[in-house]
């Protein structure tokens, strides 16, 4: 086999160098309400609970490459969505490193477009944020909301935020962010919303944008949305990364190891 030439050499976007993540939880474990409990403090004159300190990521390491999309899976609390929102920035690790080339764009489905707001003037705002000119958002806008779809019945669009579903929402922020090509796309759960049609116009549109810019992560619970998207899939089981690999095969173990469980 002929060595790799520097041409051919896959381009590092994203290095997670032992990386672990600590938060703390304010607040008793398993408490009822923190309006309820706080009252019951304050009646009682108890002291304030003490802070409960949570390990959420542990010593995870990879390499990322232009052009993949990979896929994150593990049960709930495993540690994803806040691996996630280091890789954006918005978290600083406890200990370890992590570098990205180009600037990432971390898109989920409670990602803060503004309720009181019409869709229309959150798409602008929206666009805008992602670093687009205004130029740019009047030239894509047509194509935001008919790839959305929250238009097909109604004239949502000329709505508040606030009287969408959640499915429309989501639907509506992911069309935004696909509409920018992106170093490094970070999606968290955002598939899992809409009908079929919408899912298979987002996977599509993931495949557009390897192909067109940089790394794409992607969250979800389903398997088969894993499978259908992604090349290679980094398990998180406790905060541990379990398995890196070809995204059939890691999904393929943890399904097994999620029906030893069982």
């Amino acid at each position: 086999m002929a060595d790799l030439t520097p041409q051919d050499e896959p381009t590092p976007t994203v290095i997670v160098d032992g990386v672990h993540i600590t938060y703390k939880v304010h607040g008793t474990k398993g408490g009822k309400g923190s309006a309820t409990s706080a009252l019951s403090r304050i009646v009682s004159r108890r002291a304030t609970p003490g802070v409960r300190e949570v390990h959420a990521v542990k010593g995870v390491s990879f390499v990322a490459y232009k052009g993949e999309a990979i896929g994150l899976i593990g049960s709930n609390g495993s540690g994803k969505s806040t691996l996630l929102k280091a890789i954006a920035g918005l978290l600083p690790p406890t200990k370890g490193m992590i570098h990205t080339e180009g600037q990432p764009s971390l898109l989920g489905v409670n990602a803060a477009l503004m309720g009181d707001l019409t869709g229309e003037r959150n798409v602008i705002l929206g666009g805008l944020a992602m670093g687009m000119s205004r130029e740019e958002v009047r030239e894509r806008y047509a194509g935001i909301v008919e790839f959305s779809g929250i238009n097909e019945k109604d004239d949502f669009i000329s709505l508040p935020m606030r009287t969408y579903s959640s499915g429309m929402g989501a639907r509506l922020r992911f069309s935004i962010a696909a509409a920018k090509n992106h170093d490094v796309l970070l999606i968290d759960e955002a598939l899992s919303t809409g009908d079929a049609k919408f899912q298979n116009r987002s996977k599509e549109r993931i495949t557009e944008l390897r192909k067109e810019a940089g790394t794409v992560f992607l969250v979800s619970h389903s398997n088969n949305t894993i499978t259908d998207t992604c090349d290679r899939a980094l398990w998180l089981e406790s905060g541990v990364l379990r398995m890196d690999g070809p995204a059939k095969e890691v999904v393929a173990a943890y399904q097994e190891f999620s029906s030893s469980k069982k």
